[in-house]
């Protein structure tokens, strides 16, 4: 059964149409993820749906007595709100009869003389409270709130960053358990556990979730019908993002063979029309006009230019022995210490993910990289030709009041890698429109900002690039080719991020802050990581289950756990480079086995395939045993 429906919606701002009659259904306990390029309207259609917003024109109906509660990308809260109240606030009813029961319930226990009547009304409070959810109200606060990482709920939120914001936002909303959930980048700010909790929390929420996100993993796992926003309209496809990709390359491709197919025709008909038959002219009138019909279907189909961004990093300056090396590296804020003797190098070709809680000092890192902050001991030493670009997850680079021209640069010519290039020109690459060229940043949405950092970023002759949540608000296209860009791109980069996709499909290792102060590097992408991490604590789990039944020690002559000799701490440094190869050999026999050409035209090779599949998963499995074996005899 239908919660919302949609007809023919349209909304435009100024000379910029956002989407044209467009219409939408959605049903009850739906989870629908909407994709587009930064721009195309996502945000403006969730503010319609959440009564933020007016269309021009269209209707929008919601199933009677249904509620909705929306989360922005850049909440607003009261002024003098704390962390407590703000989340609180979000279910006023709950709170109002909460602070009407205590005040009742003071009046009653101060000995009142009206106690019959007070008596009655602590009755009706009880009954509306019941009503509303009961009385572990305070509880499902605080459990929510821990989830999403956050803690000191006193603290006012005007003293919070942008992330943690965000977190209190997303707190409020799912607190609210309304029958329509809408989420703008709720994962923005999340580090990889909470994203895989909010996950598990919407694949089990009782009712319709409509989320816009980036991360790709989060879509596949959540989602069961995906919406494409563009000029086009609203495009769905059914299931995730997986799906998604299938379901829109096989357009591409079908739309392909038409556009040549039509090519073909245009040619042929041009050939004829140069001919001009006279003899022939009422045939010779229709064929022009069918050769017109042609070329203009032709144009109406292409795929307008913007809606394929390209980023492409100049060339780098030379690279020297040393990119960047961190010397037993020590830094604290008051008793909270966040890195505690970290040595590592940094070489060309590399690109690192920092990845681990929010909170645990990763930009804190970054800023001791970039000389903004101090150390408290070791030091970071720079190359000599190490040249660095930053990339600013606040956006404080950007002044709100310049048009998007002068924020890129003062002149009217840009140059990247040597390549002398007209400023507007650039920007329409980063799928800018010609038309907003003049607009004030302040004008841009949050994907749009982080679009026209990279923008300038690229301007930067630069071979270490520090990225600080380069992801975030960015859309899936910007994001595919920044990952193709930074996958090319010589020099070394940094990126702290909580996109796991992101991640696998472009980290060769990973800095991990594990917290009070322990940072570990790990060679492979996140996934990786991951599972690893799992197998440890699938090892630990019953090794302290053992520890804890243990009798406490009757004397000092308890034999002390052996260590690695030297031979299995080498196995196991090897270890994670053999188990990505056998894994890298496992996917490729896996998509060996799914191919159909396999059977129809190698039949014979089948029986030797599965054989060598069933081996190389048994070596996987081998290897994951013996790093787990050889990481509890190091962890002691």
């Amino acid at each position: 059964m239908s919660i919302l429906s949609l007809q023919n919606l349209s909304k435009s701002f100024g000379t910029r149409t956002l989407f044209n009659d467009v219409s939408l259904s959605i049903e009850e306990k739906e989870k629908v993820g909407f994709v587009g390029v930064n721009g195309s309207g996502k945000s403006t259609l969730f503010r319609i749906i959440a009564g933020l917003e007016s269309p021009d024109r269209g209707a929008m109906a919601v199933r009677r007595g249904a509620s909705i509660a929306y989360l922005p990308q850049e909440p607003d809260f009261a002024e003098g709100a704390t962390i407590g109240s703000a989340v609180r606030s979000g279910h006023p009813e709950m709170e109002e009869a909460l602070e009407a029961y205590h005040r009742v319930a003071a009046e009653l226990a101060a000995g009142s003389d009206d106690a019959d009547r007070l008596l009655a009304r602590q009755g009706e409070l009880m009954a509306r409270i019941e009503a509303l959810g009961g009385w572990h109200w305070q509880h499902r606060v605080e459990t929510v709130l821990t989830h999403v990482g956050l803690d000191r709920w006193d603290r006012p939120v005007a003293g919070l960053s942008g992330g943690e914001r965000k977190r209190v936002a997303l707190a409020q909303v799912l607190l609210q358990q309304p029958d329509i959930l809408l989420l703008d980048e709720p994962t923005n700010h999340l580090d990889a556990d909470t994203t895989l909790w909010l996950e598990e929390h919407l694949i089990e929420y009782p009712g319709s979730v409509l989320l816009i996100t980036h991360d790709r993993y989060f879509l596949d796992r959540v989602v069961t019908r995906m919406i494409e926003v563009d000029r086009a309209g609203l495009t769905p496809f059914t299931g995730g993002y997986t799906e998604y990709l299938e379901a829109k390359a096989e357009r591409q491709a079908r739309a392909t063979a038409e556009e040549q197919k039509r090519a073909k025709l245009i040619e042929q008909d041009l050939a004829w029309a140069k001919r001009s038959p006279s003899a022939r002219t009422g045939k010779q009138k229709a064929r022009l006009q069918r050769l017109d019909a042609a070329r203009r279907e032709q144009v109406e189909n292409r795929v307008p230019a913007r809606e394929a961004a390209e980023i492409r990093f100049g060339v780098p300056p030379r690279l020297g022995r040393t990119v960047l090396e961190l010397h037993h590296l020590s830094k604290s804020f008051g008793d909270r210490l966040l890195i505690d003797g970290l040595s590592t190098r940094f070489r060309g070709g590399e690109r690192i993910g920092i990845v681990g809680p929010n909170g645990a000092g990763k930009t804190t890192l970054l800023r001791l990289i970039l000389g903004e902050l101090e150390p408290d001991s070791g030091r970071v030493e720079i190359g000599l030709n190490t040249r660095i670009a930053y990339f600013d997850q606040k956006r404080e680079d950007l002044d709100p009041d310049a048009s998007l021209i002068s924020a890129l640069t003062e002149g009217d010519w840009v140059e990247v890698g040597g390549r002398r290039t007209h400023v507007r020109s650039y920007l329409e690459g980063f799928l800018f429109p010609t038309e907003i060229h003049e607009q004030r940043v302040r004008s841009l949405s949050g994907g749009e900002r982080n679009r026209l950092l990279l923008a300038r970023l690229l301007l930067q002759e630069a071979n270490l690039l520090i990225l600080d949540e380069p992801t975030n608000d960015l859309d899936l296209v910007t994001l595919q080719v920044l990952e193709s860009a930074l996958v090319d791109f010589p020099g070394c980069v940094l990126v702290v991020t909580h996109d796991r996709y992101f991640l696998d499909k472009l980290a060769t290792g990973l800095l991990v802050f594990e917290g009070n102060g322990v940072v570990h590097r790990h060679e492979g992408g996140y996934g990786l990581y991951r599972r690893l991490r799992e197998a440890k604590q699938a090892t630990e789990a019953p090794r302290r289950e053992a520890s804890n039944n243990r009798p406490a020690a009757k004397d000092s002559n308890t034999p002390r756990p052996r260590r690695l000799t030297y031979r299995e701490q080498r196995e196991l440094e090897q270890l994670e480079g053999a188990i990505m190869e056998a894994e890298a050999e496992l996917a490729r026999l896996q998509q060996r086995l799914s191919d159909p050409g396999l059977y129809t035209d190698t039949p014979e090779e089948v029986a030797a395939v599965t054989a060598a599949f069933q081996e190389a998963s048994a070596k996987v499995e081998s290897l994951y045993a013996r790093w787990a074996e050889l990481e509890e005899i190091a962890s002691g």
